[in-house]
This record gives structure tokens, C-alpha cells and sequence, in this order.
């Protein structure tokens, strides 16, 4: 999730200290573009925990120190990369995948199937944010055959080949994420952490060889990036949209869609239970789904991407707009005030005492909307929807708190959050009532058991063709289902359009679309990127 920004003096601090260090000339921005077989890049924060796929590297665009079994292509379809194909038994439990035979490491190592099952052991170890807890066994049938053995059949097991980088068995210690070795397009030459990350062109690599050879990503905040950027210190910035509108000679902007969301999340129970830590459960406003729905087609959020992202995103209907397991009759018609007012009206909400606020008997629409404090986009998007949702007569409070404080609210209040992932497991996760309360996953407390049918349908499916029909049903099938048309738990607000300054001479080739703003999603098809004269 974005977090807040750097305080300006911190910023004039990182900039100087890069110019001492030598990653900026200490010329102006006058300065000829960088030679045409290096880059220097700021297009997001550095990794806290390095660069070892195992333990999460990667999750949110290439890992490109390493390569995967699978990848997506432009329009997000199962293409080979490590794996030359893979096949899945009829009771959807077994999955074999064919290894290529010319994979090395960057160190000339041979990549071979016990690479990947150590690779995927290691990952199922680690604790950490990848989820293999239905994998039940990995083994190589021979040194370029692997087979993978699942407790439960699980279509979205394609996503951990997707995303899970391949590490080498002989290399993979304790220093590892510091200094990865791994059989990607790049290698890691150099670390100075809190400044800067220099990669070269990997000479074993299998696929199409990269157009540079050197890479430099600096590690600055949106508004250093920006600096740097007017500055010509770098050939591509990551910018927040409030600096869209200003032009940076010798560069261009590039707006990529992305599924990188925000919405809110309501509780769909009444009040009255508590979790086993004490948190209060349910809202007794919000569990009435004509309040939902309300909020779902008053909100015009085209006025909200032209309003506070200055165009830059889309009007957002549900976790996975656009992407393969997409349902577009999920959307709904937004902006309509009337419609809600009527729709309100119809459940038996009224302002029988002139103040502007619907009741229903003693109740008053009334509920808190809930943000993290120290992010500005979801505090703009939580005020302005609350705003907007005044006029059906509907009061909203909105409040900024830390996410410690959060975690004990979010079952009982309203909650701006941000998601948006190439994997529809997330929609299995946000949506399932087995995972109701399970750390941020559906702290709402949403159940429906036909949607729950349909997801586990879409699990156990052989095929991600015959899973997306399963998904798009999950949304809505013509009488329910989990999005604003059926039981409205989440009223999804924006897509944010990620935003980079790029040198014009510069091609970042075609960006599919981009997951959560986590990770450098930019970089994911870095062989693509050329220096065109």
C-alpha cells in the first residue's frame, strides 16, 4: 500500500547526498540524455528485505534477478518462460511442468529441476507472504521435469509459477536477498542501501538480451523522483498525479493502467459480536445492503479520477477491473442520486425530521469511514466520496487512523482500502466467508454461500479458462453475487493510473496492466525497453 511521503528537507538531503555520491553530474538540468546503453531510474522505494523470491521478491512485477517457470504477457495470457509447458491431472492436484534445457544462473550454473523444488521448499518454509500451504509436495522427475502435488486442486496455483522466481540450490544462504544469484535478465553489481541499486545485463541469459546493459534505480520519493527528473538527473521518475500537469523538457509521461484499486470496505453484519481479541464486529447502518447499494450508484467516480488524480486512473467496479476473470455486467450505473434516493426510500429510509439524514425508525445513516492516516490519496478519496454521498441523505464521518488502530476497527467501521493484484486468488481471499475476519482479508464479515460455490468452483477448476467463468459468476450471475449489482460489500472507488516521467528517447515497450503499487511493476518487461534515436 502507498505509504506517506518524505518530508521536503529529507528529500533535499537524499538529492545531495546522490550528488555526492556520485549518481547525479554536478551539472544542471541541462545535461545531454544518459548514454544509450545505461539508464538511471526512480520508480519506487527500495526493498526492505531484499531481493530472494522465497520470501516474497517479486510478487508485484519481475523479479529481474531471477526468471519464472510462467509469465503473463501483454494482455496478461499464460505464456512459457522457465517452462517450456506444463500439464495438469484430472483431479486438478498434480501439475508437471517441462523445463528449457539452456537456463544458466548468472554465475554459469545450470538451472535444473532440483533448483526448482528447492526454490519452492524454501518458499513454502519461509513464513512469509507467499501462500504454498496447499502445496503438499514438490519433487523432480528428472533434471528437467518437475512435478508438483497439491492437497486440494487450485487453478490459481498458476500464480505461484507465475510469480515465484527460480533461486539456485547451490547459492541460496543466509546472504542471499543481499546478493541474489539467479538466471533473470539482470544481475546485481551493486547495494548502497537507503541510495541506490546498480545492475548489469546478465551474459548467461536465455531470452532476448537487453537492450542496456546498465541500470542504476535511485531509491527517492515521488517528489526527489520529480526533482531529479526536472533536473535530468534520470531517465524515468515514478510521480504522483499532483504533478502530472507540469511539463519536464526532454520527457514524456506515460499513464499505465493498472488494477491498483481503492474502496471501501463495509461490514455486512450487525453489530454485536466480538473477535477472540475483543474487536467489535458488524455496523447496524452498514449491514443494511440498500445502504451499500446506495453508496455503490450515488458515487460518481469519474468526477473523483478528474477531480483528485487530475484523470490519471478509471472509475473502479470491482477488485480485478479489466483483467482476464473481469465481469463487466458487474458494473453498475454511478452518479445516479435520484436512483439512490428511490432505492433508499424502497428499504424504508426517510428524513421524517427535515435534518438532512435518512432514518429508519430510531436509526440514522450515519457511519464512520475510516483511512490510514498517513496517506493522503485515501484521505482526498474518503472526503470527497463523503461529500458526494450527502446529497441521498447518508452522513459520513470520515477519520484518519494508524493501522494498529485500524486492525481493531476494521470489522466494525467502514474501511478506505487499497488492493489489486494478477492473481483472482485475492478475490477468493477478500470475499470467502472461510477467511471472514482473517487478518485484512473480508474483516467485513461478507457470506454468501452461492458466491462461495462459485469460488470454489473456480479453485477447483483444470483450466484458467474454466476458472474466469467461475469468477465472473462469483461477481454476478444475473440474480447475486459479491459486486455493487449483488450484496455491495465493498463500494471500489479508483484505479490509479501509475504515472512516469520517461526521456523521449526512451521506450518502455507495452505495459500490461499494472498490479498494487508495490514492487517496480514498470521493469516487468525490462527486455522490451529501447533507446530510440
Amino acid at each position: 500500500m502507498i505509504k506517506h511521503r518524505i518530508p521536503l528537507i529529507l528529500i533535499c538531503t537524499i538529492i545531495i547526498s546522490l550528488v555526492l555520491s556520485g549518481c547525479f553530474s554536478k551539472q544542471g538540468g541541462e545535461q545531454p540524455p544518459a548514454a544509450k546503453d545505461e539508464l538511471m531510474l526512480a520508480v519506487g522505494s527500495e526493498p526492505e528485505t531484499g531481493f530472494d523470491p522465497t520470501t516474497g521478491w517479486g510478487r508485484y512485477g519481475s523479479p529481474l534477478f531471477q526468471s519464472t517457470l510462467l509469465k503473463r504477457d501483454h494482455n496478461l495470457k499464460i505464456v512459457n518462460d522457465l517452462g517450456e509447458g506444463y500439464e495438469v491431472s484430472q483431479d486438478g492436484r498434480v501439475w508437471t511442468v517441462k523445463l528449457r534445457k539452456d537456463a544458466l544462473f548468472s554465475d554459469g550454473k545450470p538451472l535444473t529441476s532440483a533448483d526448482v523444488v528447492y526454490t519452492f521448499q524454501a518458499a513454502a518454509q519461509s513464513g512469509s507472504t507467499i501462500d504454498l500451504s496447499n502445496l503438499q509436495l514438490v519433487e523432480a522427475q528428472d533434471e528437467h521435469s518437475v512435478t508438483f502435488t497439491l492437497k486440494e486442486p487450485q487453478s490459481t496455483f498458476l500464480q505461484m509459477l507465475v510469480s515465484t522466481g527460480i533461486v539456485p540450490k547451490h547459492a541460496h544462504g543466509k546472504q542471499y536477498a543481499q546478493q541474489p544469484i539467479g538466471s533473470g535478465p539482470y544481475k546485481l553489481v551493486q547495494w548502497d542501501k537507503g541510495q541506490q541499486l546498480i545492475v548489469e545485463a546478465n551474459p548467461n541469459y536465455y531470452g532476448t538480451k537487453p537492450f542496456f546493459q546498465k541500470i542504476t534505480f535511485l531509491f527517492l520519493s515521488e517528489d526527489a523522483a520529480y526533482a531529479a527528473a526536472k533536473a535530468g538527473k534520470v531517465d524515468v521518475a515514478y510521480i504522483p498525479a499532483s504533478f502530472s500537469k507540469q511539463q519536464v523538457p526532454g520527457m514524456k509521461l506515460e499513464a499505465v493502467q493498472t488494477v491498483d484499486n481503492r474502496g471501501i470496505m463495509f461490514p455486512v453484519t450487525p453489530e454485536g459480536e466480538r473477535t477472540e481479541e475483543g474487536h467489535p464486529i458488524g455496523n447496524k447502518v452498514t449491514s443494511d445492503p440498500a445502504i451499500r447499494k446506495a453508496v455503490n450508484i450515488a458515487i460518481d467516480r469519474e468526477q473523483l479520477v478528474q477531480g483528485l488524480l487530475e484523470g490519471y486512473g478509471t472509475p473502479a467496479y470491482t477488485v480485478n477491473d479489466g483483467l482476464p476473470w473481469y465481469n463487466p455486467e458487474a458494473a453498475v450505473k454511478d452518479g445516479d442520486i435520484e436512483g439512490a434516493k428511490k432505492l433508499l426510500r424502497d428499504a424504508g429510509w426517510s428524513d421524517t425530521n427535515g435534518d438532512g439524514i435518512v432514518e429508519k425508525g430510531n436509526l440514522q445513516a450515519e457511519f464512520m469511514l475510516l483511512y490510514p492516516s498517513s496517506d493522503t490519496i485515501r484521505q482526498s478519496l474518503a472526503i470527497a466520496a463523503a461529500d458526494l454521498i450527502k446529497e441521498i441523505g447518508i452522513r459520513i464521518r470520515v477519520e484518519g487512523k494508524s493501522w494498529d488502530e485500524l486492525e481493531k476497527l476494521m470489522h466494525s467501521n467502514a474501511v478506505l482500502f487499497g488492493w489489486g493484484s494478477h492473481d483472482p486468488l485475492e478475490m477468493y481471499n477478500l470475499y470467502h466467508s472461510k477467511y471472514a475476519g482473517a487478518e485484512y482479508y473480508n474483516p467485513g464479515y461478507y457470506n454468501n454461500v452461492k458466491v462461495d460455490e462459485y469460488m470454489d468452483r473456480a479453485l477447483r477448476a483444470r483450466s484458467e479458462e474454466e476458472a474466469n467463468n467461475w469468477w465472473k459468476k462469483a461477481q454476478w450471475d444475473g440474480e447475486t453475487g459479491l459486486s455493487a449489482k449483488g450484496d455491495a460489500p465493498w463500494a471500489w472507488l479508483v484505479n490509479l493510473n501509475h504515472l512516469y516521467l520517461v526521456r523521449e528517447n526512451l521506450s518502455i515497450g507495452k505495459q500490461k496492466i499494472h498490479p498494487h503499487g508495490h514492487g517496480w511493476p514498470v521493469t516487468d518487461n525490462i527486455e522490451e525497453w529501447k533507446w530510440i534515436e
